[in-house]
């Protein structure tokens, strides 16, 4: 039920139906945390996706806490070193980042590519992800010189996984 909640939430949120969605996400996570408990990775979800729900907004004051709140029980229940972990951690990045804070956001969107180039490998898809996360950063702040490496590197291990056409 949490997860078809969520769903709905998904499909409201990306039309701009707000007020919709966030009783639904809501109404996930309690039941997530009341069935599998406040430490629980897919309860950590749930806090990221309500934590969305609030940055797609501009709340980021009530983003924030739940991104990290998601970060420390992603940590906790799979470790410092899982994938889950660097999406977590790319998720409070990009609040950061949306925030102009990119002394903030930097480190843990490095730490994320870290994360994933040793979990999944240099040439996976979700690495390239990362890649173009920190590159974008780089980007925002007009530091071309050292985003374009970082995309171009992307781009190949993109091609490389996915295909030309992709």
């Amino acid at each position: 039920t949490a997860t078809s909640l969520n769903n709905l939430a998904l499909l409201y949120s990306n039309q701009g139906l707000f007020s919709q969605a966030e009783p639904l996400t809501k109404r996930a996570l309690a039941i997530r945390e009341k069935a599998l408990g406040s430490d629980h990775p897919s309860t950590a979800l749930s806090l990221n996706n309500l934590a969305s729900l609030y940055s797609d907004q501009g709340l980021h004051r009530q983003a924030e806490p739940l991104y990290k709140r998601a970060l420390v029980m992603t940590e906790k229940a799979l470790g410092s070193d899982h994938p889950d972990t660097a999406l977590s951690l790319n998720n409070l990045a990009s609040l950061y980042s949306d925030q102009g804070l990119y002394s903030q956001a930097e480190p843990l969107t490095k730490r994320a590519l870290a994360i994933r180039e040793k979990a999944l490998g240099p040439d996976h898809p979700d690495t390239a992800t990362s890649l173009n996360n920190l590159a974008f950063l780089y980007d925002r702040q007009g530091l071309y010189s050292q985003a374009e490496p970082l995309y171009k590197h992307a781009l190949v291990i993109t091609e490389k996984a996915l295909g030309l056409d992709h």
